[in-house]
């Protein structure tokens, strides 16, 4: 029973934090969040787009 009351509590706090925030620096961190992510393919597979991507231009060359 006690989790319950620490989850109820927890997302009462997180509700009213955003409430009380205003919506101009909300937005201002969510930007900020986007800029700072980085991009999905090397979230996923780390360098290994990279790799391939270097392999084929050396390929391109070579021709």
């Amino acid at each position: 029973m006690a989790k319950s009351d620490e989850l109820v509590k927890y997302v009462t706090v997180q509700l009213l934090h955003y409430m009380e925030t205003p919506r101009e620096v909300r937005k201002q961190v969510r930007a900020s969040q986007r800029e700072a992510r980085e991009h999905w393919k090397y979230r996923w597979f780390g360098m290994l787009p990279v790799a391939i991507l270097m392999w084929t231009q050396g390929l391109r060359i070579k021709k």
